[in-house]
Formats: structure tokens, sequence, C-alpha cells
């Protein structure tokens, strides 16, 4: 008999010693670490590409960065062309797609993957952020774990979030922030099992990253002017601002992707998207990169260094020239970061989209301050609230939003603020937009787990679970006598499908279609199946309909049994039933 591995011995051992729970927290703890050596790698990865083409010789003498952006783009192009092979993904809905329909499971190679693609795009300039591709990342690592410790899909759900609470934590040093982050996007549930978890990977995540980077965090900013109640409407004013912009933020997403689809191949993509993003970046210079000092510098009120060199320079002299330009920022923000992804980059939109709001919210407080009507507010102030509004609208994450600020600052003094800017955000864009750019093609799909508990338990069943099969098939030009012999006298079923010689389904025989003249010895050869079928009530798309819609067809039919169609074909039944015994089942397991 071959001795039992290691890993098999600790997971002996473990079941006899560490219950599940306190098991669960050391695995968070595990996964808090990978997520936070993770951000600190891909962080340093990409600073160091940045740094040598900034210290290049050819780079640093001859202004030629608007090209680096394209030359990333080709890097990445010849990458996953010749060596992974496989198509990027988007990181977010992925991660989301695989808790919904993988049972948390992300492929390994995902870990590895987002380390590369991710530094050269955004190293080389790339106008996106670093941390989708490093939450992708940590979940996948994440989902390895639970591989080799054998976790169920609910406790790997709880662990992918873990990695994503990690990765914000290390980033900008905001547990909370974190833990709110994991439970509004991934939709977990805000219980003390899965909070006590989520704050330990976070906390353990920020330990790392100061083990190896010190205090060293991406922005910060210690508030000097605190919230004045004449400011209140001036605070709404930016909630609308933002709301506006956020719903600008997802329409531009869809629309710059679905005018890429009428290029082809990747390659034509990324000629077309490489060229735009270098138009944009000769002339709006701090479109490069993610933006961390871009919004440094409006935090520091240096808007001339924020800025940065361009074709503008002379005329930067008149603050409305100022405020245009920031304008064209927010503006621009978007289209340079989505051009990016659909140009073949890595990257996430969490970062573009503090920056949009940094500078949509400094605009708004410059022109409040230059109008000529005697007010005065805060530019740093706005500045910060405008970055919350836009991830609010954006994420539809208002919690989120509001705690990141807040820790950030290092305290609750733009608390007020705040909640009066994020709240307006999220309630415009969440009224025009139900969904984010992250669930949007996921709730198309009947694919998306939401706080809905209803939806989400059918979202995770697997229609296959479900399909029965043990049906005796009868042709419609059958005999009754046939029918009875080989059928009704062989099945234990009263439902028998009718199909043609090409497997296709014609109709159903009921049982009870037949009972009043099963008997009737003188019809047994002059009637056939044809006689006595009918049309089902209704039919179930294997390859189209989702459970939820499967549940739907059941309500609208009022029918006991629907038949699966497959590739055209008849393939096998649904019970109601058998439905509602195995959603009684997963609700159970869900809500354990």
């Amino acid at each position: 008999m071959a001795k039992p591995t290691l890993l098999k011995r600790f997971l002996v051992w473990k079941y006899k010693h560490i219950s599940q729970r306190n098991f669960v927290l050391l695995l968070a703890a595990l996964i808090g670490f990978v997520a936070g050596l993770i951000s600190v790698l891909l962080k340093n990865l990409t600073f160091g590409i940045s740094w040598l083409l900034e210290k290049s010789i050819i780079f640093s003498e001859n202004k030629v960065y608007f090209i680096l952006p394209v030359l990333g783009l080709i890097l990445v192009y010849i990458f996953v062309k010749r060596i992974s092979k496989k198509p990027l993904e988007p990181a977010i809905p992925s991660i989301l797609f695989a808790l919904s329909k993988r049972s948390g499971k992300i492929a390994s190679n995902k870990m590895i993957l987002p380390l590369i693609t991710a530094p050269l795009t955004v190293g080389f300039g790339g106008s996106v952020g670093l941390l989708s591709p490093a939450i992708f990342s940590a979940s996948a690592a994440s989902s390895s774990i639970g591989d080799l410790f054998h976790i169920n899909r609910k406790t790997r759900t709880l662990l992918i979030g873990c990695a994503a609470a990690g990765v914000i934590a290390t980033s900008f040093k905001s547990p909370i922030a974190a833990v709110i982050f994991a439970i509004e996007v991934f939709a977990l549930d805000l219980t003390f099992a899965s909070l006590l978890p989520l704050l330990i990977a976070s906390l353990v995540s920020i330990i790392t990253s100061y083990l190896f980077v010190g205090n060293e965090i991406l922005f910060t900013y210690n508030v000097t002017e605190t919230f004045e109640v004449r400011d209140t409407l001036f605070y709404i004013l930016l909630g609308v601002g933002t709301g506006i912009a956020s719903i600008y933020f997802s329409k531009i997403y869809f629309a710059i992707f679905k005018f890429f689809e009428r290029f082809k191949t990747r390659f034509q993509k990324l000629l077309v998207g490489g060229l735009a993003i270098g138009i944009m970046l000769y002339f709006i210079p701090p479109l490069y990169g993610e933006g961390f000092s871009f919004i440094n510098n409006l935090l520091s009120g240096n808007h001339i260094d924020a800025l940065g060199k361009s074709l503008f320079d002379g005329f930067t002299d008149n603050i409305w020239v100022v405020i245009a330009l920031l304008f064209g920022i927010t503006i621009f923000k978007t289209i340079a970061m989505t051009t990016t992804l659909v140009a073949g980059g890595t990257g996430g939109i969490i970062i573009p989209t503090l920056v949009m709001g940094s500078a949509l919210g400094n605009v708004v407080a410059k022109i409040i301050n230059n109008l000529g009507l005697g007010f005065q507010v805060s530019e740093s102030n706005f500045t910060l609230i405008g970055m919350a509004g836009l991830i609010a609208g954006v994420l539809h994450a208002p919690l989120t939003a509001i705690f990141l600020i807040a820790e950030i600052t290092g305290g609750y003094e733009l608390f007020v603020p705040l909640m009066l800017t994020v709240s307006m955000s999220f309630l415009i864009t969440k009224n025009a937009l139900e969904h984010t750019i992250y669930t949007k093609e996921l709730a198309e799909k009947d694919a998306l787990l939401t706080h809905d508990k209803d939806k989400s338990v059918l979202t995770l069943m697997n229609l296959d679970s479900v399909i029965e099969q043990n049906f005796i098939e009868l042709h419609p030009e059958t005999s009754l006598r046939d029918m009875l012999h080989q059928g009704v006298a062989k099945s234990s079923r009263n439902l028998f499908p009718v199909v043609d010689d090409d497997k296709r389904l014609v109709g159903v025989l009921l049982l009870d279609d037949i009972r009043n003249v099963m008997f009737d010895q003188s019809l047994y050869d002059s009637t056939s199946v044809e006689t006595f079928m009918s049309n089902p009530p209704d039919v179930i798309n294997y390859e189209t309909d989702s459970m939820q819609k499967v549940m739907r067809k059941f309500q609208s039919s009022g029918a006991w049994n629907l038949p699966v169609i497959k590739g055209g074909n008849y393939f096998g039944f649904v019970s109601k039933s058998k439905l509602l015994t195995a959603y009684r089942r997963e609700l159970i397991n869900f809500t354990k």
C-alpha cells in the first residue's frame, strides 16, 4: 500500500485538531500574505520598467514618450500570441463569472499572466490601473490554495473575497474600505463568519507590504480645511457632476468596445488603438500611466505640475485654460483607458476612475472659486471627494468610496460631504444604469451573483444537475400497439418524448392522453403516436436558457415537466419537483 502523502497526512491532522472555522481564518491570513506579496511584486515590476524608460538615454533626450504605450502593447501582443497563446480576460468580470458558474475555480495560470502583461502595459505608460490585475492574480492564487486543501465552494468564494480585500488594503493602507469593497463588489454576505476572515486578510496584507516597502503608500492627504455647512449645496452639485460623469464613463467604455468590434484581428485593434493612444498622449501628457502623480499634484495644489509639459504651456497662466485642460483630462481619461484595454493591454478601471474623479472635483472647486461670486471652497477636499463620487457611481460601491477616502485622509472630518456627494452620485447612476462595467455582460447572461439570495441561488444552480434522461423515446408513426409494448410497458415514467428520425422533438405524449383507449384493441393498429401526442407547453434551450429563465418558464406554463433541446435535438426533461428540490438544497448550502 502506498504511503499517504504529506498533504494527506496534514489534512487528516487538520481534521482532528483544527476546526473548520479556525482553518478558514488561517487560510485568510495565508491569502492576505500572498495578496500582499503579489501587490508589492506587481507594483515594483511596473515601477521598475517605468524607471528604466525614464532614465533611458533614448527617451530622456527625445520627447517621444507618447509612443511608449504602443511599444508596451506590442510586447503584450507578442507575449499573448507566442507564449501564453490564450486571450486576455477582464479581471473582475472573470472572477465574478468564476464565482457564479465555476464554483469559484480560476485557472492557476491566471496568477502568473497579470504579473507579466500588466507591468508591460502600465510600465510603458498604458492609461490603466494595476489593482484589477493584482486582484485577478491574487484570486487565482486563492483558488489554487482552495484546490490544494479541498475547500468547498462557499469558503472558496469567501477566500477570493479575502484576496481582493488584501490587494485593496495593501495598495491604499485602508483595511476597512478593503473589506467593504469585497462585500459590495463580490456580493459577499456581511456576517461575522465572513467579516473576520476579510479583516484578517486585509491586516496581514498590509503588514506584508510594510515588511517589503515600508510605509510607502500611493497617495495620502491630511485634511486641513474641515467641512463648512455653507458648502453643502456645492457638495451636492459635485455629486450630480460625478453621477453624470459616471454614466459617461460607462457609456463611453461600452461604445469604444463596440466600435472596435469592426476590427477582426487583435493586431488591427492594436494598430488603431495604439495610434489613438499616441495622439491623446501627445496632446494630453497626464493621461500617461496610472496617474497617481497627477492626483498627488492636485492634492498639493500644484495644478501646473499635474498638467505637465504640453502644447498649452504658454496659456496656463489663465485659470480658465487650466480648468479647460483639467476637464479635458476628465473626458479623455476614460477614452484612453478603454482604448488601452481594447487594443490588447492588461489593466483595471479603479485607478483611472480615481484620476477622473480627482480632475472633476478639482474643476468644480476651481469654477466655484473663480466665478467672482465670493464663494471659496477647498480644492483639495473637492479633489478627494470627486474621487469618491466617481468610485460610487462607476463601481456602484458607495460605502467603499466613503471609507476609502476617509481612511486615506486619516480621519472622518470629511464624512458629511463624502456622504452628500457619494449618495447623490450613486443615486443618479444607479437609476440610469442598473449594472456596472463589471456586471453588465454577466447580468445579461444571468451569471451574476447579487445580494438577492433567490437570484444568486438560481445563478449557482447547474442545468445539467436537474436534467433527467431516463425517458423512452417514441416515433410519431409508431402504432398504439407498439407504443404500449415498447414504451408504456417498459417505462416507469408517465411521459414520453416523441422524436423524428433526426432526433428532433416533434411532441410529447402523456400516459393520461391514452389512458381511455389503451385497452381498446381495435385501435392498436389503426392509430399511432402522432394521433395522441401534443405540443409541450414550453421548451428549455440548453445553450441559452439560464436557471432563472427555466424557473420563469415553469411558472408561466404551469407545466410539471419541460423538454430540453440541445443543438436542436431532444436531450431530456426537467421536472418541477426535481428543480425545486435542487433549489432548496442549493439554498441551504448558500445560507448555512
